[in-house]
């Protein structure tokens, strides 16, 4: 922590203003802000990069920077902020690394760009997607860069990579000897709460590298501070962060006035990501999750599916949310030009939705429901959930709430840690 307090006190102006809340001063210092807010009357929520910009890039002053981001990391008039900085003289931005998709976006789940110098700034952009490690390091030292900063827009979900991608950054850049600065963006489904199971560590992969929950309910800047402490304690990284102002637990993205570009093809909107936590569990099953489609990860579905499945879902009441009988033809992925049955996920009170719980709620539905119910042969569900129990207990016959149950004490440490790192209030 105290690597980070004096990093962002040496910068002086707006962005030494964050110092207090780096140093642990808590969500009232964070809350307490200038700009504070968003949407009903409230300004525009600022985020990390907006005030970075603003005091003149400081922080970064006498550096060589690389960053790493994708099409997300825009302003508020939606620029793309290595078009931004590549031109000003107050900072020195000599590379772009890019991670799943690319740094400009054109690559599916799975993809990547590769290396080549960017047509826009003619920037050299290196490719990160599945390095980690020494390997990820090399190519921070090879870039030449001093300090790498991170700006891009998470899901809120653990088995969204980008998190990872930040996580193995700060490890190469520990390794490297770079110092490392994220600029914090919203959790686009709030911050209020964390939810569903905690990862077991031998169950590791790119789409959950160490022990949060499902849901974890923080953003980059929080999580960042979080992995340094807990997970990189024995070789930190060089860590800044620079916070938003205006932003509160409680805000949906649609509440913070900030311009919402996909941060992968299949998260076109804010409603995808209030349901992606939850119904991304399907991906390890033989059921589409809804990619091909216009509305993945709310359109779940399979050949020989019918109504029976949105009744089962309807029957528990679950809070917040209702469940049509749907059906659709993938144009890519599972089922790709067959048209299928289903269901399509409708939200209709997000405050007391519970995506997690719904998620488990819809393949127990599903398993009982339709006799061609199956989970991926690799058992990838494991990887999803963090651990075997969802699936050997679903398997058994538990209803939703004994498998809710099942994860209630790991979740309950995970929460405890993660209120020594959460710097926002509201």
């Amino acid at each position: 922590m105290s690597l980070s307090r004096r990093g962002v006190l040496a910068a002086g102006g707006a962005v030494g203003a964050l110092a207090a809340a780096a140093a642990g001063a808590g969500p009232a210092a964070a809350s307490a802000a200038p700009g504070r807010g968003s949407g009903h009357g409230r300004g525009r929520v600022l985020t990390g990069f907006d005030r970075l910009a603003a005091d003149g890039y400081r922080l970064l002053r006498g550096q060589k920077v690389g960053i790493v981001t994708n099409p997300t990391g825009v302003t508020a008039d939606v620029r793309h902020i290595v078009d931004v900085m590549h031109p000003d003289a107050r900072v020195n931005l000599t590379a772009v690394f890019g991670p799943e998709h690319g740094f400009r976006g054109t690559a599916q789940a799975g993809g990547s760009e590769g290396r080549y110098d960017d047509p826009a700034t003619g920037l050299p952009v290196y490719d990160t997607y599945l390095k980690s490690g020494q390997p990820l390091a090399d190519v921070f030292t090879a870039s030449g860069v001093d300090t790498v900063v991170f700006d891009i827009q998470d899901a809120g979900a653990r088995f969204y990579t980008y998190i990872w991608t930040l996580y193995d950054c700060m490890e190469a850049a520990a390794l490297a000897g770079k110092r490392l600065v994220v600029l914090d963006r919203p959790n686009p489904v709030t911050g209020r709460a964390a939810l569903g199971p905690v990862l077991d560590p031998a169950y590791g992969t790119f789409v959950g590298r160490r022990e949060i929950a499902q849901a974890h309910g923080m953003t980059v800047a929080e999580l960042a501070l979080f992995f340094n402490a807990e997970f990189l304690h024995e070789n930190p990284a060089r860590l800044d962060v620079v916070t938003m102002s205006g932003w509160r637990r409680s805000d949906f993205f649609d509440e913070t006035g900030l311009p919402w570009v996909p941060p992968s093809p299949n998260m076109p909107t804010p409603e995808t990501a209030l349901v992606y936590s939850g119904t991304c569990l399907f991906e390890g099953t033989n059921l589409s999750e809804g990619r091909g489609t216009t509305r993945p990860f709310e359109l779940l579905g399979a050949e020989g599916v019918d109504h029976r499945w949105a009744a089962a879902a309807n029957a528990l009441e679950l809070p917040g949310v209702a469940f049509r009988e749907a059906y659709f033809a993938p144009t890519f992925s599972k089922f790709a030009g067959k048209t299928v049955g289903g269901v399509q996920v409708h939200v209709q009170d997000r405050e007391v939705f519970d995506p997690v719980r719904t998620g488990i709620a819809l393949l127990v539905t599903a398993k009982q429901s339709w006799s061609g119910f199956a989970w991926r042969p690799d058992n990838w569900i494991d990887k999803l959930t963090g651990n075997t129990r969802v699936r050997t207990m679903i398997d058994a016959g538990a209803d939703t709430d004994t498998v809710v149950r099942a994860w209630q004490q790991d979740l309950s440490a995970f929460r405890a840690k993660r209120r020594r790192y959460l710097r926002y209030g509201g």
